[in-house]
Parts: structure tokens; C-alpha cells; sequence
């Protein structure tokens, strides 16, 4: 949902393809490509249920009920939402990094708005509950304290605050650098098939009539990462406690956590 910094060319022979890390751009791609709103949660087509298995145990955790007033940080493809809606809370409002995002979702009727981590356009102490899960490992680190202090300024009075799916460490970018258009196409291709082996293929066709480079956003790459003990003094350094933290279900080596605006 928010911006990673940066712009790296791949090894090649001629400065045709270039990775770019801009996540905002990644989501912004995503929405423009979307073939189901699904989509948006960035999970892939056959992961709805993990998606809604994913928000319904953070309802859980946050005891998300009537009369909160819920802000969903990268509300994906609105399924915490609806899940609010269902429980009968007062308001509930999700943020996206794209105006091509919030164009989808608000097509199903769900309040959301385009907005980045570290400036939230919303009053002070708007929400009771504050959900932010899957968003700040891509934040760039030097952004972290004030989207942490973002965070705590909409948050009420002892509001619950969910923080989901911080890696302890630097994790391995999945996505390999390539030596050449061959290899990138290859990946492609065997990773997620002949559809979009072939839409990389017209883009390639495309950046070489035109003279241009072609720029692929795998957007995989992890910027923020910290221990629980870090991330507790940086937490703590915004006005928030941690309350408890566990191990994410579904990705080893992350951690989600549980906190309470301390003013």
C-alpha cells in the first residue's frame, strides 16, 4: 500500500530491462490489470479463503464489534470491511495507496480512500480500532516512526490497534535478477504460465519499436523488518504498548502484534 524507494537496472547487455521497487506503482498495476477485486489483496486468485480466514482472525483479535469505529491501513480487496459491516460497527473506513484501487472497491459500495501510511488523511482520535496488517514491511524505513505516529493520532482513547506481518529479518527477494529478456520470459513462464509469459512478451515487442526501457515491479521486496524487541521501542516511541505478539499463521518468520494507544 505505501512507497518503497528505488529504481535498480537488471544485469543486461543493453538498458532495456530495468526492476523498479516502487510498491505504490506495483498496486497501482495491479488495479489497472485486475480480472477479480480479489486481486487487490495480493494473495493470488486461489487464496480468497486465506484472505478471509487472514481478517477474520484479526476481528478476533481486535474484539471488533458494535460501535467501533474501524480504520482499515491497506483494506486489499475490502474483505475486513465487510466483515466489520457484518458485525454491526458504526463506521468503517479503508485506505489504499491508489486511486485506481479505491475506483474498485468503492464500486462495492465500502467507504475507502487513497491515502499512505505515514499521512493519514483522517482527524485525530477518528477510531477505536485501527488494523494495519501486510503494509509497513513495505514502507520505507525511514517512514516508520510517523506512520507509527500517524497511527497513534487517529487512534482513540485505549483504542486496539492491529499490526500484522512484521519479518524479524531481512527475508530473500523470491524474485531473481535476470541477465537477459530469455531468462526474464523463462521465469515467467514457469512461475505464472503462458498468459502472462505472453503479455511480457507484447510489453517487450512494445519497449523495443518504441526505443524504451521495459520496467517490471514484482513488488517483492521487504524495506522494514525488526525484532519484537525493536519493534516495541518503536511502538513505545509513538505512544503505543504492545500488548501481546504471535507468530504470523501463514508466513514464517513474521510476527503480528497486538497494541493499545497508552493516552
Amino acid at each position: 500500500m505505501v512507497q518503497v524507494s528505488g529504481l535498480s537496472q537488471l544485469k543486461s547487455p543493453t538498458p532495456t530491462l530495468v526492476r523498479s521497487d516502487d510498491y505504490v506503482e506495483y498496486c497501482r498495476q495491479t488495479a489497472k490489470h485486475a480480472r477479480d477485486l480479489h486481486d487487490l489483496a495480493l494473495r493470488g486468485h486461489h487464496l480468497k479463503e486465506i484472505t478471509k480466514a487472514i481478517c477474520e482472525s484479526i476481528a478476533e483479535a481486535v474484539s471488533l464489534g458494535p460501535g467501533d469505529d474501524l480504520v482499515d491501513i491497506g483494506c486489499g480487496d475490502g474483505t475486513l470491511l465487510r466483515i466489520a459491516h457484518e458485525r454491526g460497527v458504526r463506521s468503517a473506513i479503508g485506505l489504499l495507496a491508489t486511486d485506481e484501487e479505491v475506483a474498485l472497491v468503492r464500486r462495492t459500495g465500502l467507504e475507502v480512500r487513497q491515502a499512505l501510511a505515514h499521512q493519514l488523511p483522517l482527524p485525530d482520535e477518528c477510531a477505536s480500532v485501527v488494523v494495519c496488517n501486510s503494509v509497513l514491511l513495505v514502507v520505507p524505513r525511514e517512514n516508520i516512526p510517523d506512520s507509527l505516529h500517524e497511527i497513534c493520532r487517529i487512534a482513540k482513547s485505549r483504542a486496539r490497534i492491529y499490526i500484522g506481518e512484521i519479518p524479524e529479518a531481512a527475508p530473500r527477494d523470491p524474485t531473481p535478477q535476470f541477465a537477459n529478456r530469455r531468462e526474464a520470459l523463462s521465469y515467467m513462464y514457469d512461475k505464472h504460465g503462458l498468459r502472462t509469459w505472453f503479455g511480457l512478451l507484447r510489453r517487450m515487442a512494445w519497449s523495443q519499436i518504441t526505443r524504451q526501457s521495459l520496467t517490471l515491479s514484482p513488488g517483492t521486496a521487504i524495506s522494514f523488518f525488526a525484532t519484537p524487541q525493536e519493534f516495541a521501542a518503536l511502538s513505545s516511541g509513538a505512544d503505543m504498548e504492545v500488548i501481546r505478539h504471535w507468530p504470523h499463521e501463514h508466513h514464517k518468520g513474521r510476527n503480528n502484534y497486538l497494541l493499545r494507544k497508552v493516552r
